[in-house]
């Protein structure tokens, strides 16, 4: 893969990375840097232990770059770095640079959404600009020897940001009628709205079909893989 390409040796030594990267250039500089890095190096460097495997560590990966990388938002209704515009997205691919898995974006709000607009939604404000960083992670690759990839700076364009903005509204329209347990991981043509819980005892608080309050699993909306792949594909030239 030509996004896993390593950084010259000279320049894979980390400064100060829980710093702040005072710039987008920055950060991009620093991302560079950690390309074809394995994450056990990584956080070698960063003196943080690494799992045997990911099945309790599902966030693992991220954590561990926004760590290098001077992330602060972690799972807060804000991008990574706030101060940039910028979210910070790793994303497991294979071999040949196709994701593995859809991308987690946000939590869905599922009451108090009258008036809530695409302009102002949590979604459009994390997907305005994001540092994609693909990491090769097939999963019969060790947690440790995964290998971090090139990093990609992204902002949707007009017909990416349509079919964003399309899916969402029909999503949180389905979730205003009180329709939010007939969504499936089939709607949308590249968002997804799907149950975002540590366990099935995890409920939260949604509209019902006859506008009652009513208790169901939280849904968060990710990323389709066709929708991030095309976009890999396109930058990467895969």
């Amino acid at each position: 893969m030509s996004h896993l390409k390593a950084a010259p040796e000279s320049e894979q030594k980390l400064s100060n990375p829980i710093s702040r990267p005072p710039t987008i250039e920055a950060l991009l500089s620093r991302a560079e840097q950690l390309a074809g890095l394995p994450l056990g190096e990584l956080a070698g460097r960063l003196d943080l232990p690494v799992p045997a495997h990911l099945r309790r560590d599902k966030g693992w990966t991220g954590q561990l770059l926004e760590l290098a990388l001077g992330a602060s938002a972690g799972s807060k209704p804000e991008q990574d770095f706030p101060e940039l515009g910028v979210e910070l997205k790793s994303i497991p691919v294979d071999a040949a640079g196709k994701p593995l898995e859809t991308t987690f974006v946000c939590v869905a709000p599922l009451t108090d959404i009258a008036g809530l607009r695409w302009e102002h939604s949590n979604v459009r404000n994390k997907l305005s600009r994001v540092l994609w960083i693909p990491v090769l992670g097939e999963r019969g690759i060790a947690p440790g020897d995964r290998i971090i990839g090139q990093p990609l700076l992204w902002t949707p364009d007009l017909e990416e940001d349509r079919l964003l903005r399309q899916d969402w509204e029909e999503l949180m329209e389905l979730i205003s009628l009180g329709r939010v347990q007939e969504i499936t991981a089939r709607h949308g043509q590249v968002l997804q709205l799907r149950p975002k819980a540590a366990n099935s005892r995890a409920l939260t608080e949604a509209i019902g079909p006859r506008g009652e309050p009513i208790l169901t699993l939280p849904r968060g909306f990710y990323l389709k893989t066709p929708f991030t792949g095309a976009l890999l594909a396109r930058h990467f030239m895969l």
